[in-house]
């Protein structure tokens, strides 16, 4: 309680005193720009999936445009210690997304390489995908993949660089006649998602599809 009252938690963007359980106000929350995919539906992200590997569905949460706050938030939850990030823009989600008849089998969150891991504290998508595991009552597997190569982060890297991804994951165990639902934060070229998703294609009958935070349009 005094620790509140000295460091009290502020909003992001505009630095007002908020609840301890949010991250913007509700001034601030309405200048994020949220996509209103339809996942069960054609949308720019499926489209830019299908140039890149077979996708069944595809779903983003917000646009990840220059400057604008969900690149802020998107930022706090990877940089900033704020763990919690994962869990708000979880519960976003839910209020948003209805998989309707095509609910994956399982959640999957790309892995982070165990020495990046370290270096944060955490995996920016652990709580995320836990909180919506919980909700759809669809399980999850966070270590279904190996990240393994250690590099540094995509949003530091040239263009280039971040299509430079071959070898970069493979599967833990062999899975089949599954309904994968990857997770990860943003969706830039694609290639990160790529990579996995042909991973977990080249094994017996499965299918993939996405679920990202924000894309990059």
């Amino acid at each position: 309680m005094i620790l509140d009252l000295l460091f009290p938690n502020r909003c992001i963007h505009c630095n007002r005193i908020i609840d301890g359980h949010l991250i913007v106000c509700d001034i601030c929350f309405e200048q994020i720009h949220f996509t209103h995919f339809d996942y069960s539906s054609e949308n720019s992200l499926k489209e830019k999936c299908k140039l890149l590997f077979p996708i069944e569905n595809a779903y983003a949460l917000m646009q990840f445009e220059q400057e604008n706050l969900s690149r802020k938030i998107i930022h706090q939850l990877k940089y900033r210690s704020r763990e919690k990030t994962g869990k708000i823009l979880a519960d976003w989600v839910t209020e948003n997304l209805d998989f309707k008849n095509k609910k994956p089998d399982l959640l999957v969150s790309v892995p982070l390489h165990p020495k990046k891991e370290k270096e944060r504290g955490y995996n920016q998508l652990h709580l995320f995908t836990k909180t919506l595991s919980d909700f759809y009552g669809i399980p999850f597997e966070h270590h279904l993949l190996n990240r393994n190569h250690y590099s540094k982060a995509q949003a530091l890297k040239d263009k280039k660089h971040r299509l430079e991804t071959q070898n970069t994951f493979s599967l833990t165990k062999k899975i089949s006649n599954q309904h994968i639902l990857l997770i990860d934060d943003v969706f830039t070229t694609g290639n990160t998602l790529a990579t996995i998703a042909w991973e977990v294609l080249k094994e017996g009958n499965n299918k993939v599809s996405i679920l990202v935070m924000a894309v990059d349009e």
